[in-house]
């Protein structure tokens, strides 16, 4: 009989290692926390400027038009995104401001300027889920959330989307859950397109674990190469009511700053 010499063992343990490494990162790359961050880091570009329309359905089905402008900026190194948005229309509304300052290490900020007060007013992080200008939208819908907010599992890996053009996708349902035990919505379960890693339609539910919302692209399209959902519905169940946003112009690499998102900039559409 051939024992196996000293080297003999040595080489197999290596492999064993190396197989065992190998084994690791395939399953940490389908890991549901891993498809998250996917989601986050996926091509939008440096920056983007885009001309949106929103429609505030009530229960009654009477609707509310406004128009809006977008800015965003991707973060560099030790610095989070940034977004602007800014409404035109109507004048009851108009020169209204958002901004957001997202931070790696540290709270985001989120900040809403409001012309008739001429003041800008801090939103705490408390108020993240509650509504964005009297839409169905909240102000984390907004302005992003933070990855290390939530925990995330899948509650299924093998389904598929069914495109409004009747085409199917294949897609993950990734569950995402607050860590914060007060949020007003603390879990979510969203597709996530397994080739694009886009967010195509999502259930959000309350602490009583009950369906409240429920978003969904209508519209996705390439723009200059990037996945870009263009029309989105978020519709509020309990309250019967639902808000439409649609794109009508976008443009990517615009050459934006992080001067373009200071707090100066946020005032400054009522000048």
């Amino acid at each position: 009989m051939k024992w196996f010499t000293q080297s003999d063992v040595g080489r197999l343990l290596i492999a064993g290692a190396v197989v065992f490494s190998l084994i690791t990162a395939l399953a940490a790359q389908d890991s549901a926390e891993w498809v998250a961050r996917q989601v986050r880091d996926r091509n939008t570009g440096r920056d983007s400027r885009a001309d949106m329309r929103m429609r505030l359905y009530d229960r009654q089905g009477r609707v509310r038009e406004r128009a809006l402008t977008m800015l965003r900026l991707r973060g560099g190194k030790g610095s989070g995104d940034r977004a602007l948005i800014r409404f035109t229309y109507p004048n009851d509304i108009r020169n209204t401001g958002f901004l957001v300052w997202e931070h790696p290490d540290a709270d985001d900020e989120r900040f809403l300027y409001l012309p008739a007060l001429g003041r800008v007013r801090r939103i705490a992080g408390q108020e993240k889920d509650e509504s964005f200008v009297g839409s169905d939208l909240s102000y984390e819908d907004i302005g992003g959330r933070d990855i290390a907010d939530y925990t995330y599992a899948f509650t299924a890996d093998n389904v598929s989307w069914l495109a409004p053009d009747g085409t199917r996708h294949p897609a993950w349902l990734l569950e995402s859950r607050a860590k914060d035990t007060n949020a007003e919505f603390p879990r979510s379960v969203s597709f996530v397109l397994k080739e694009k890693f886009v967010i195509t339609a999502a259930d959000v539910f309350n602490r009583r674990n009950e369906r409240v919302k429920h978003f969904e692209v209508k519209r996705l399209e390439q723009v200059e190469g990037i996945w870009t959902a263009l029309d989105v519905v978020m519709s509020n169940e309990r309250d019967g009511t639902r808000t439409e946003l649609t794109t009508s112009k976008i443009d990517y690499n615009v050459g934006l700053t992080e001067q373009d998102f200071s707090r100066r900039q946020l005032e400054a559409g009522a000048r």
